[in-house]
This record gives C-alpha cells, sequence and structure tokens, in this order.
C-alpha cells in the first residue's frame, strides 16, 4: 500500500500526540500511523466506518480507537 498521508515530516509531529504509545499505561498501539491515515481516509471520502477497506486494518479497531 503505497502511503498517501501523512509525510514522515508530518508524522513526526503528531506522532507523541496519539494514544497507544509505549509510554502510555494500557496496551500499546499496533500501528498508529495506519489508524491515522484510516482516519483521513474516512475524512476524506465521507463513508462510514464499516466502509473502511481491508489494507487499513479492522473497521472496528479503527473505530474504537478513534472513539477513545
Amino acid at each position: 500500500m503505497v502511503r498517501l498521508l501523512p509525510r514522515d515530516d508530518q508524522w513526526r509531529r503528531i506522532e507523541p500526540l496519539l494514544h497507544g504509545k509505549a509510554s502510555d499505561r494500557g496496551v500499546t498501539a499496533k500501528d498508529n500511523r495506519l489508524f491515522v491515515e484510516a482516519f483521513l481516509w474516512i475524512a476524506r471520502t465521507g463513508a462510514p466506518w464499516r466502509d473502511l477497506p481491508d489494507a487499513f486494518g479492522r473497521w472496528q479497531t479503527a473505530y474504537m480507537h478513534y472513539n477513545r
């Protein structure tokens, strides 16, 4: 899968703001960058979460991460 969003410099700026970092208590997120890309895909297309392409993983997982 080609990564269109975000660029590496943008990712470095937002990465510390997301839940599931190694420094956070609880479960560490497997791939926060993939979640951000999934969220941006949803925002860009206006599609419901259940229509999230399989390349982004399970839509239920992305939706739960978004709600947190």
